[in-house]
């Protein structure tokens, strides 16, 4: 297989690429990124990875390396909430224009399966726990709007075009190769990060809000099984296992991890954050019976030993 990953030097983008290079299904693995969050050294070590600097709203360069391929799993984004409200349109650009870009390309050079990375903020407003993918969406925020465009895009092609597609919905994804020294930093990286340099830990709000954290390699080897079995589906499909958590919680996991207790400093929520969030797996399991996810403290050790490592 030849396979493209947008947003390839990216977080997620990068350890997919790993993932893959483990696969003998995967002969050839093309990693498309502009480098505006993602970093070249991402990629270190991994001879079998072609990385091409660029934009996925670039026609031409995507009418160039699309040909041949048998998968594109697109996780090129413009990511955070905050961001997204102090530039809604480059959110839309990126996320919603460049999507199409990328489902243009796979429709007019052959057909390849494409997977997309779309996000659980898309359920936003809906307070029911846990979250269906049947349920409504009640975006809150630019980017969750534009992530909503992302899934709804690639479904419509599947339907008009028979492209064969799959719209993962990501919930908290964390784990090794993620920034934390950004004003955008999701908050895991944050927290170890502030961890590790002894100051106290940013907490938005009172850290009761909840999240279904997903460790980054369990998220990889659905994406890898994905696209070596070919999985397609018409509808979203949740890509978490349902442990919700609260924030505090998440610091009392590190402090234990750490042997001893952390400061934390709090500020006001913030604008377009949701207060709560958990994934119904039922739909994951009934598409990838066999993946056994990775537990948070297990997660967050892996993620912490990394953090150290860097340091």
């Amino acid at each position: 297989m030849r396979v493209i990953v947008t947003g390839g030097a990216g977080f997620i983008g990068a350890n997919l690429c790993r993932t893959l290079l483990a696969a003998p299904e995967v002969a050839e693995i093309v990693a498309l990124d502009d480098l505006s969050t993602g970093s070249k050294e991402n990629l270190n070590g991994l001879d079998g990875v072609d990385l091409v600097e660029g934009s996925i709203l670039d026609a031409d360069l995507l009418d160039q390396i699309v040909p041949g391929t048998d998968a594109i799993v697109h996780l090129a984004a413009r990511p955070s909430v905050p961001r997204s409200i102090l530039d809604p349109m480059a959110s839309h650009e990126v996320n919603a224009t460049g999507t199409m870009r990328v489902l243009e390309a796979a429709r007019l050079h052959g057909g390849p399966q494409v997977v997309v990375a779309s996000s659980s903020s898309v359920y936003g407003a809906n307070p029911l726990l846990p979250k269906q993918e049947d349920m409504a969406p009640m975006p809150v925020s630019p980017y969750a709007a534009s992530k909503l465009a992302t899934e709804s895009y690639a479904i419509a092609y599947g339907h008009s075009f028979g492209l064969p597609v799959l719209a993962f919905r990501f919930f908290n994804v964390f784990g090794p190769l993620q920034a934390p020294g950004h004003a955008y930093a999701a908050v895991i990286p944050a927290f170890l990060d502030a961890a590790l340099q002894g100051v106290p830990l940013p907490v938005h709000g009172d850290g009761g809000q909840t999240r279904d954290f997903t460790y980054v390699g369990t998220v990889c080897r659905v994406l890898a099984d994905t696209i070596i079995r070919k999985v397609t589906d018409p509808r979203p499909v949740n890509l978490a296992f349902g442990t919700r958590v609260s924030l505090l919680e998440v610091i009392a996991l590190i402090e234990s991890l750490l042997g001893h207790p952390l400061d934390r400093v709090h500020s006001d929520p913030r604008a377009g954050d949701v207060r709560d969030s958990q994934a119904d797996r039922s739909k994951l399991e009934a598409l990838f019976p066999d993946v056994d996810p990775v537990p948070l403290e297990e997660g967050l050790r892996a993620t912490l030993d990394w953090f150290q490592e860097r340091k």
